[in-house]
C-alpha cells in the first residue's frame, strides 16, 4: 500500500469515498475538493490518498483548528476525515494512514493531533484508542439559525 498526497487528479475517485463516508451532500462534494484544490479550503489544509496498485482505497483529510477538548494548544492538526473501503478494512491501512497522519503534524511542529467521530461510531471509537487517542468528552453539539442572520 501507498499513502500519497492528494493531486487534483484524485478528485472524482476521492468524492466516491467523500460521498461512502458522508452520503448527505447534493454535488458529491466537489465543492469541498475545488476549494482545497485552489487553496480557498477552511475545513482541509492536507489530504492524503491511500491506494493499493492505482486503486484507491482511503483518504485522511486533515485540518488546524483553534480548538479541541482536551487540549490547551490554541492551534493543533484535526483528523477531519478517515476513510478505508469496508473491503480494505482490518489490514492496517487505517492505521498506516493514522501514522502518516501523525508524521505530518510532527512536521510542522504540533506535539498534538486530535479527532472525533459520532458519539455512537463505536467501530471508530475503538480505533483510535487503540492507536493511542485518549478519549476526552462526549457530546452533543447544537446550532440554531437566527432569523435576522
Amino acid at each position: 500500500m501507498n499513502i500519497r498526497e492528494a493531486i487534483e487528479e484524485d478528485a472524482a475517485q476521492w468524492s466516491e469515498m467523500r460521498t461512502a463516508l458522508w452520503p448527505e451532500t447534493n454535488d458529491g462534494h466537489f465543492s469541498e475538493i475545488k476549494e482545497y484544490f485552489s487553496g480557498a479550503s477552511i475545513d482541509i489544509v492536507q489530504v492524503y490518498i491511500a491506494e493499493i496498485g492505482s486503486e484507491q482505497i482511503g483518504f485522511m483529510e486533515l485540518n488546524i483548528r483553534n480548538f479541541a477538548e482536551g487540549s490547551r494548544s490554541s492551534k493543533l492538526p484535526y483528523v477531519e476525515a478517515w476513510y478505508i473501503k469496508p473491503q480494505h478494512q482490518g489490514n492496517g491501512y487505517g492505521k498506516q494512514s493514522m501514522r502518516t497522519a501523525e508524521q505530518w503534524a510532527i512536521s510542522q511542529g504540533y506535539l498534538e493531533l486530535a479527532s472525533d467521530t459520532e458519539i455512537d461510531n463505536y467501530r471508530s471509537i475503538a480505533m483510535h484508542k487503540h492507536l493511542g487517542f485518549l478519549e476526552t468528552e462526549r457530546i452533543v453539539c447544537f446550532l440554531k439559525r437566527l432569523k435576522n442572520a
